[in-house]
C-alpha cells in the first residue's frame, strides 16, 4: 500500500476559522484569513471542537492517491459517501503479466490457505487472459477477477468527513487493510492542522468506546483537548 498527500487547503485551521468567524464579523473572509492572529484562530478553533459545531470544517479539504489497495477495500471506501474518488477502471485498464493483488496476513501465514488462495488467483487471472485472448471486452471478462485484485484511487474528502472516516477506520474493530489505509492517511494530515487532528481517530481517543459489548476492550491512549 502506497499512500501520497496530493495537495490540501492552504493553511486549513485558519481557512476553517475565518469561515466559522465570518457568521459573526461585519467583514469578509478574505479580509478574515489575513486579518486574525493565531490567538483568534485557535480560539476559533477551541470553540468548533469542543461545540460540535463541524460545518466550518467542511471549506478544507484534503486529496489522497492510494496505491495498491484491494478491490475489498475500495468496496469498503466509496460506503463514506461524502467524498469524491477516482478509481483505476478494469473496464479500460486490461491485465496482463503478473497479477497484482493484495494477499492477507492470516492467508500468508497458513501454508494451506496460502495454497488454496494462490491457486483460485492463478485460475481467475488465467480464465480472465484466456477470456481476453479470446476477444471478450475487458469490461466483461473482468467479472472473474478477484476482490484481492489491487486497484488505485483518488479520493478526496473535506475535515469533517475525514474526521467521521478515522472514527469508524482507525478502530481497531476495522477490518485490517482499511484501518491501516486509514491510520496512515490520519499521520499524513494531523501535521498540517494539528489542533483539529490532534484526538482524531477511534471514539476511545475522546470518550468511551461506541462499539458497546463489541468493543475490542484494548483502547487507544485517551485524548484530552487542552
Amino acid at each position: 500500500m502506497q499512500v501520497s498527500l496530493l495537495y490540501h487547503t492552504h493553511i486549513p485551521e485558519r481557512a476553517v476559522a475565518s469561515a466559522a468567524r465570518l457568521c459573526y464579523a461585519p467583514i469578509g473572509a478574505a479580509e478574515l484569513i489575513e486579518r486574525l492572529s493565531e490567538t483568534q484562530v485557535s480560539k476559533v478553533l477551541e470553540t468548533i471542537m469542543k461545540s460540535g459545531h463541524y460545518s466550518a470544517l467542511e471549506h478544507a479539504t484534503y486529496t489522497f492517491a492510494i496505491d495498491g489497495v484491494s478491490r475489498a477495500l475500495t468496496h469498503q471506501l466509496v460506503r463514506h459517501r461524502i467524498a469524491s474518488f477516482n478509481q483505476q477502471s478494469q473496464r479500460y485498464v486490461t491485465y496482463s503479466g503478473e497479477p497484482e493483488i493484495v494477499l492477507p496476513q492470516t492467508i500468508a501465514d497458513d501454508p494451506e490457505a496460502l495454497s488454496s488462495f494462490n491457486k483460485a488467483i492463478d485460475v481467475a487471472y488465467s480464465s480472465y487472459a484466456r477470456l481476453v485472448e479470446a476477444g471478450i471486452p475487458a469490461e466483461d471478462a473482468r467479472y472473474v477477477l478477484p476482490n484481492a485484485c489491487a486497484s488505485k484511487v483518488v479520493v478526496t474528502m473535506n475535515i469533517r468527513e475525514l474526521l467521521h472516516f478515522f472514527e469508524l477506520r482507525c478502530c481497531n474493530r476495522a477490518q485490517w487493510e482499511i484501518r491501516e489505509l486509514a491510520r496512515i492517511m490520519l499521520e499524513l494530515v494531523r501535521p498540517t492542522a494539528p489542533y483539529i487532528f490532534m484526538d482524531a481517530g477511534a471514539t476511545c481517543r475522546r470518550g468511551p468506546c461506541k462499539e458497546g459489548k463489541m468493543t475490542c476492550g484494548s483502547p487507544f491512549e485517551r485524548v484530552v483537548r487542552p
